[in-house]
């Protein structure tokens, strides 16, 4: 009888500790685009205003009209045929690309970063990411360089995490993806639990035994795989951070006009 008693409670104990973490199990797992590079300007949903930043050896080509330096990018009208066949008749489809040339082989690197403008100058700006991640993939068209790209992934604790896409060596369009590893922190125990992570900037590294003088890489649709489920409570409305500070800054408190 007291083995019983005991089993009793032990799965009542089990089950009690699964409500604790059940937004660890429960899922709702979603496909979100987070940059269509559709709009230059970043004003459209999902649209953010990119630049290039080239490594020590970016070359400097000295032209009648001036220098010119490398990289140089632009938001080209294009699109992968394997996302698009018939491209929207009401929308210019865009893809951000690079022209890359540098003054001598090694390991040099284009960083690809998201901005917003201040006072005349571009800072960065990173994409806050929904959800719990799992997964991003975006497209990329290659000329058959043997580069690799990474992505910057900054946590809550400002920490940076790098995730390797692999290789672009390849001709065209091709649609890469990485996987986010548990080690990488998304929640805590405490309200609010979630806690977001942010693409600060995607890097384009070359290998010393490739060409480097004269290259061009376009990248199109940055999407992640995550998990949109959150328990809901009573209350929870005072645990999400923005609706917090609108009802902070609307709140009468004894000094306050």
């Amino acid at each position: 009888m007291k083995r019983g008693i005991s089993l009793c409670i032990g799965i009542l104990l089990l089950v009690g500790a699964g409500g604790v973490y059940a937004d660890e199990v429960t899922e709702n797992i979603q496909a979100i685009v987070i940059e269509t590079f559709d709009d230059p300007t970043g004003q459209e949903a999902n649209s953010h205003i990119w630049i290039a930043r080239g490594s020590k050896y970016a070359s400097v080509i000295e032209t009648d009209q001036g220098s010119v330096a490398y990289p140089q990018w632009a938001y080209v009208e294009s699109y992968p045929e394997a996302l698009f066949r018939r491209p929207p008749e009401d929308k210019t489809l865009r893809v951000f690309g690079i022209h890359g040339k540098f003054d001598l082989k090694g390991y040099n690197y284009v960083e690809f970063f998201p901005v917003r403008e201040e006072n005349g100058e571009y800072v960065p700006d990173p994409i806050v990411l929904p959800g719990r991640v799992k997964e991003m993939d975006l497209w990329v068209w290659g000329s058959n360089h043997n580069y690799t790209l990474e992505a910057h992934i900054q946590d809550y604790m400002g920490r940076i995490h790098v995730l390797d896409f692999g290789s672009i060596k390849f001709k065209g369009w091709k649609n890469l993806r990485v996987k986010f590893p548990g080690a990488i922190q998304q929640a805590v125990q405490y309200v609010p639990s979630l806690k977001q992570l942010s693409l600060v900037k995607l890097v384009l590294w070359t290998t010393p035994e490739e060409k480097v003088d004269d290259f061009y890489v376009y990248i199109d649709q940055i999407k992640v795989l995550t998990d949109l489920f959150e328990t809901g409570f009573d209350g929870d409305v005072l645990a999400n951070p923005e609706q917090v500070q609108d009802l902070w800054a609307n709140a009468p408190a004894p000094g306050r006009e």
